[in-house]
């Protein structure tokens, strides 16, 4: 264990700054799927792509949480807590992207992407710390 700082988040901060600018761009600077991933379009990749990218922001913010001195159940509280803000945070991207980013619209199955993500992270999270106490346990 370790003490929580600043500094233990700025991974995340900075994966933050990459998903806002990446959601900042222009549909038209997003590059289209050619050759063989064409068949991208076909599965909808972007919604994998959408909750991968959520589940790492969580995750880059949850880390520090888990590896701090805090109690099992203030760690559970900050890791809701942070699911639910990156949650969040994916609604309010689709909408900076219906106001404010030119033809970019918003989308509530990738809002739904990015909630599975956030999900993703908090069960990985769990599943991890639960390890980690069984191991200290004995």
């Amino acid at each position: 264990m370790k003490p929580l700082t600043f500094r233990s988040f700025i991974p995340g901060i900075i994966w933050f700054a990459i998903v806002l600018t990446l959601i900042c761009l222009p549909s038209s600077d997003i590059p289209e799927p050619k050759g063989w991933f064409e068949w991208m379009n076909l599965i909808r990749i972007d919604k994998l792509v959408h909750a991968g990218i959520f589940s790492l922001l969580a995750f880059l913010f949850m880390r520090p949480i888990l590896l701090s001195d805090f109690s099992p159940e203030y760690k559970w509280g900050y890791l809701l807590r942070i699911a639910l803000a990156v949650c969040i945070w994916g609604l309010t991207t689709e909408l900076i992207q219906k106001f404010f980013v030119p033809s970019r619209q918003f989308d509530l199955v990738d809002w739904a992407a990015d909630t599975i993500g956030a999900l993703i992270a908090l069960l990985f999270c769990r599943k991890v710390y639960a390890k980690y106490l069984r191991k200290n346990s004995n």
